[in-house]
């Protein structure tokens, strides 16, 4: 794993893949949002990862306030997604649709809905201050004063 500092880097992206950019990560935090898998063998099951390698995330997540571990008995430990965590669907969705437009073999194997209407839930960037759907090309990255602060 990465270490925990990006000399020169200042970007949350940076930041955030540190705590959720490892191979299984991202899986792991998708079948429990939206498989509803909670348990250490349901988890190992599902995804085939080794026992070593889930242990090591699941430990990790706990610690970075992702998933919250309830039960102290190892076979009915489950962990549950906290707030924090729960705030990655709209990343899940988003890499999930990049998925399906750039490397999806045979179009997307998966749809999210909404629960209450049946009807597919997707993702638009919208403009704070003009309410607009800029193009991706017209999208441009500044520091903001945290930054410059920060420097």
């Amino acid at each position: 794993m990465l270490g925990r500092l990006y000399e020169g880097q200042t970007c949350s992206a940076a930041w955030a893949l540190e705590v959720v950019g490892e191979r299984w990560s991202l899986l792991i935090i998708r079948d429990a949002m939206f498989a509803d898998v909670t348990r250490f063998s349901d988890f190992q099951r599902r995804l085939g990862i080794a026992p070593n390698i889930l242990a090591k995330r699941l430990e990790a997540f706990v610690a970075e306030g992702i998933f919250e571990m309830r039960g102290q008995d190892t076979e009915h430990r489950e962990y549950v997604l906290t707030r924090k965590g729960a705030d990655l669907k709209p990343v899940i969705i988003a890499l999930s649709a990049w998925g399906d437009r750039w490397v999806a073999p045979h179009g997307a194997p998966i749809a999210y809905k909404h629960k209450d209407c049946g009807g597919r839930v997707t993702q638009e960037l919208h403009c704070s201050k003009c309410g607009e759907t800029p193009k991706l090309a017209d999208v441009v990255a500044r520091l903001t004063k945290a930054a410059e602060r920060s420097r």
